[in-house]
């Protein structure tokens, strides 16, 4: 198993973000948060942008930030090449979407938490 980036990750506990890391360590996943103001988030040190990880292997995205966000960072999402990108309810961006989709990433609407617990992940 890959790393998984959270995107959007937050040390805020009532966020979906924050359950997926929890979700992700109990399932075994190395997870890595990306957000520009958190610092520590369940336990593990936040990158500030995606630039940070380029030249790593990444297995999965989980999106967490909305259309707009995600837009000012297509390239630096398409240039990371992940294996899968997950949009969250909210975070999906057709256009982004469709950019990944052309460079051969699989790309999937659901939800992270559901798709942790149902063992579809």
């Amino acid at each position: 198993m890959g790393p998984v980036v959270v995107l959007g990750a937050s040390s805020d506990e009532s966020r979906y973000s924050h359950m997926a890391m929890v979700n992700l360590r109990e399932n075994g996943w190395t997870r890595i948060p990306v957000h520009p103001r958190e610092t520590l988030v369940d336990g593990v040190a936040v990158l500030p942008n995606l630039d940070a990880l380029q030249g790593q292997r990444i297995h999965t995205v989980t999106m967490y930030v909305n259309p707009a966000l995600s837009d000012k960072m297509a390239e630096a999402l398409l240039a990371l090449r992940p294996q899968r990108v997950i949009f969250n309810p909210g975070s999906e961006n057709p256009r982004l979407e469709s950019m990944l989709r052309a460079q051969g990433v699989d790309v999937v609407e659901g939800c992270t938490l559901v798709m942790l617990r149902t063992k579809q992940f």
